[in-house]
């Protein structure tokens, strides 16, 4: 079996670079018509440079609004509102880029992604994760390739409410526990193949930069600055590149199968989906019998971010047997990435994890 390393064809972070999108989208040999696919929130900061930048370059552009949910009626939506188009830019948070490259995808056409949000590390990815239009977790598509460009202003992202850089965080934090996972069982990557050591090293590292620079990063964006701060610039490339490239080059398990089995209790879908893989990575951790010096780093860096690791913090108050052996089933249903984890995986063993995961987390906070 190959070893395989994917990543999006070029990224490019910094202070104010959404002036350079059009610039960098023609070094590329990216041209227009461009459908720009962009939340509300990204549509009133960003359409004014977009017209600056665009007009500089001679290149046509629509805008078309998303919705807010990444299903497959909002992916039909998008590839209407695109026709002619001969790139998609997707603007916004996770959902609205996975409903970009779905359309891109679909339409042959290239895709650039321009988070302007930290909150997950869905922009340099070939992956969309596809939800129903109430939110219930449905499918992946695998796309054929990558994006050709991720553009990170990381002076708008620094704007974004604080929350948001947490639960990317809680994203990012999945990344090397699930890749080692992988590893350990010889589980194979979202391209079919193994991870290679670059794959290893760089969830690794993602890992290593939440815990040095995690706290630093939210002071820093409770005191914004022209300039975000070094510490800052390194999280937002952690919960990007590095957890993108981490998690798609070395593979998912437990933390985010369980994610998908917490969105089947609807109390779960006012979170985002990072505060729900931190809860997840923890359980996963209970599951493989982890060292405790393990649980208690991720429960220390989590407490110390403001991740969740009970139940209650993720909307699930006093939850039923019932109802977390329901998680436990949709978290191990046939398909889903728990079974690359290098033992067999039960629903009554997924449920435990849960529970000492709830128990752990209680005991940290209190």
């Amino acid at each position: 079996m190959n070893k395989v390393l994917v990543a999006a064809l070029r990224y490019a972070q910094g202070p104010g670079a959404t002036s350079g999108l059009a610039t960098e989208m023609v070094g590329l040999g990216l041209r227009g018509p461009v459908c720009i696919i962009a939340s509300r929130s990204a549509q009133r900061e960003l359409e004014a440079t977009w017209t600056t930048v665009f007009a500089a370059a001679g290149m046509t552009f629509v805008i078309h609004p998303f919705s807010g949910e990444c299903s497959r009626n909002e992916i039909a939506r998008g590839r209407a509102a695109a026709c002619g188009a001969q790139v998609i830019v997707g603007a916004g948070g996770g959902k609205a880029l996975d409903t970009a490259r779905a359309v891109a995808a679909e339409l042959g056409i290239p895709a650039v992604c321009c988070p302007t949000i930290a909150s997950t590390d869905a922009p340099c990815s070939a992956i969309s994760a596809v939800y129903s239009d109430e939110g219930l977790f449905e499918t992946y598509i695998f796309h054929p390739h990558n994006p050709n460009l991720v553009l990170v202003d990381s002076t708008v992202i620094a704007r974004a409410p604080v929350r948001l850089l947490v639960a990317g965080m809680g994203d990012a934090l999945s990344t090397w526990f699930e890749a080692r996972a992988c590893m350990r069982s010889g589980a194979r990557n979202s391209r079919n193949g193994v991870s290679t050591g670059a794959g290893m090293a760089i969830a690794e590292l993602c890992w290593r930069i939440l815990q040095s620079d995690g706290v630093s990063a939210l002071d820093a964006m409770k005191t914004p600055t022209a300039t975000p701060s070094p510490a800052l610039e390194r999280i937002i490339e952690a919960n990007t590149l590095l957890s993108g490239i981490g998690f798609e080059s070395a593979g998912l398990a437990a933390a985010h199968a369980i994610h998908n089995g917490l969105t089947v209790a609807p109390e779960v879908h006012a979170f985002h989906h990072g505060e729900k893989v931190a809860f997840g990575t923890l359980a996963q951790l209970m599951l493989e019998d982890a060292p405790q010096e393990e649980i208690t780093a991720v429960l220390n860096f989590c407490t110390s971010v403001g991740l969740p690791v009970t139940l209650a913090q993720i909307g699930l108050h006093d939850p039923s047997d019932a109802l977390l052996l329901r998680i436990a089933e949709r978290a191990t249903i046939a398909s889903d990435t728990i079974h690359n984890e290098p033992f067999q995986v039960t629903a009554n063993a997924v449920l435990q994890a849960i529970k000492r995961a709830d128990t752990a987390g209680r005991a940290a906070i209190q």
